[in-house]
């Protein structure tokens, strides 16, 4: 029996052995690739490295590998003090979207070939030196955050401890605390330039960096969205109905849909009269709700049919307030046409003219192809990176797995309130175009009119606007505007 006994217990703690989870292999570095390059902006030839790779996100009691983010490093060579030279981190917004339309579409030394006006070239697309690069003021590191790009949760599990506000925050700011150290950059002036969401992200970072000692010299922020309240069109909440409506007007005047007397103004005084009206009479009226008189309702149609180039009686049955989806599509309804988003001064064609919605956003499509498409080539054939992932130029899966506070407006103004609080240096440059219906200009003004900013700091802020959409540097004039105002800017920020 005793032998019986024993060789069941000894049966029973094979079994457990042979039921743990086996170990998963080591995730070990590997070390990012380095390449040389150059490029002529004017009469000066620009030698500069190319450092492209992962820089792991790591469990801090383990020390293993949980994560790698993709980043995209460039730093001029010859430079007598490279710690001391301005080094700017760059991010695209989404969330879920990568790098790739500011570093292939503004920022980097190489764009992606547009038209002029920024319309889809025709395929096979083209990468061609970028003469308005930045990289002639300031040393660039393009971070594609988890789930973007090339970057990845080891353990897709772990992937929604990134998709969140905090969490993301976070991870991006120990990219950079890693690049810093990494690279002995801790004495550089710093920067930060981010697009929609990541102006968002942008906004979060400046309060969070301050507090692990890292101080930021300025900030850029492109088609700025940092409080959603001004652009989440929800019932109960006015604000975004008021706020489009100056980009509405912008976007009627350049479709030509508004009256000879209107048409005839240039687009910024235009816009400057829809905002002291939506400001005041408008604002009023939506504040009355259905105490509105029949009197006042009617003279509300009259005008903002006016402004919006839509029908009076759209109007009206709209209660006075324009959602953009109803926009985008109504507005050239008569010639078959939809209106983009990100921007309005594109066009699409939907199966059908009837409906609330347009079928796709004709902005988005247009650039989606040339971009990827070149980010692939560019990746490995230029910059030396080799693999077989996808590279995620917007992650529907990142957008889809977001966890937003329920029951609340995401918004880091106070984290950068702040930011200005604890470092009064700090610059930030808000650049805007009018056409953009995503993160229109007059909520970014809001917002900012709204941060109870102390008046000794109030310089520090500078806003910028273009003629373009949210992705203004498409337009090739608006980019050649972006880089002058980005050297004005980074002077000052510099005391130059």
């Amino acid at each position: 029996m005793a032998k019986k006994e024993e060789k069941t217990d000894n049966s029973n703690s094979n079994n457990d052995n042979n039921n743990e989870e086996p170990k998963k292999a080591e995730v070990k570095e590997t070390p990012p690739v380095e390449t040389q390059h150059k490029i002529k902006l004017g009469k000066k030839t620009l030698n500069y490295k190319a450092t492209t790779g992962m820089m792991p996100l790591k469990d801090k009691e383990s020390g293993d590998i949980k994560a790698n983010v993709y980043f995209t490093a460039y730093t001029v060579d010859g430079i007598k003090n490279p710690a001391k030279r301005p080094l700017t981190f760059v991010f695209n917004g989404g969330p879920g979207s990568a790098s790739v339309w500011l570093h292939l579409g503004a920022l980097g030394p190489k764009r992606v070939k547009m038209q002029a006006e920024g319309w889809m070239p025709a395929p096979p697309y083209q990468l061609v030196d970028n003469e308005y690069t930045w990289l002639d003021l300031t040393d660039l590191v393009f971070i594609d955050p988890v789930g973007t790009g090339y970057s990845r949760a080891i353990d897709s599990e772990d992937s929604k401890e990134y998709w969140t506000l905090d969490g993301d925050i976070k991870s991006v700011a120990e990219v950079i605390r890693l690049y810093l150290t990494r690279y002995e950059r801790w004495s550089s002036p710093l920067f930060l330039s981010g697009e929609s969401y990541g102006t968002t992200r942008s906004a979060g970072l400046s309060g969070h960096l301050i507090d692990m000692g890292i101080g930021l010299n300025g900030i850029v922020l492109i088609s700025t969205i940092l409080n959603f309240q001004t652009l989440r069109f929800e019932r109960g909440n006015d604000l975004p109905f008021i706020l489009y409506v100056p980009t509405y007007a912008a976007t009627a005047w350049y479709h030509g849909k508004l009256s000879k007397d209107l048409q005839e103004k240039p687009v910024a005084d235009l816009i400057a009269e829809v905002e002291a009206w939506a400001l005041g009479d408008y604002s009023a009226a939506l504040m009355q709700g259905d105490s509105l008189s029949e009197e006042d309702r009617a003279a509300v149609v009259e005008t903002l049919s006016r402004y919006t180039g839509l029908d009076s009686k759209f109007v009206k049955n709209s209660n006075l307030r324009i959602h953009i989806m109803h926009f985008c599509k109504e507005l050239l309804r008569d010639q078959h046409h939809t209106v983009g988003r990100l921007d309005s001064r594109f066009k699409g064609l939907d199966a059908q003219d009837v409906g609330e919605i347009f079928d796709f956003d004709p902005a988005m499509v247009a650039i989606t192809p040339p971009f990827t498409a070149m980010m692939n080539d560019y990746a490995r054939r230029e910059l030396g990176y080799e693999t077989d992932t996808t590279y995620e130029t917007l992650s529907y899966d990142v957008f889809k797995g977001w966890e937003w506070d329920k029951g609340k407006f995401p918004d880091t103004s106070e984290a950068l309130r702040t930011a200005f609080a604890k470092n009064p240096f700090m610059k930030v440059m808000v650049a805007q175009g009018y056409y953009d219906l995503a993160t229109p200009h007059f909520a970014a003004e809001y917002t900012f009119n709204h941060m109870d900013i102390h008046p000794d700091v109030r310089d520090n802020f500078h806003f910028t606007y273009y003629e373009a959409g949210h992705m203004m540097y498409l337009h090739l004039p608006s980019l050649k505007q972006l880089k002058s105002d980005v050297v004005a800017f980074m002077k000052d920020a510099l005391n130059k």
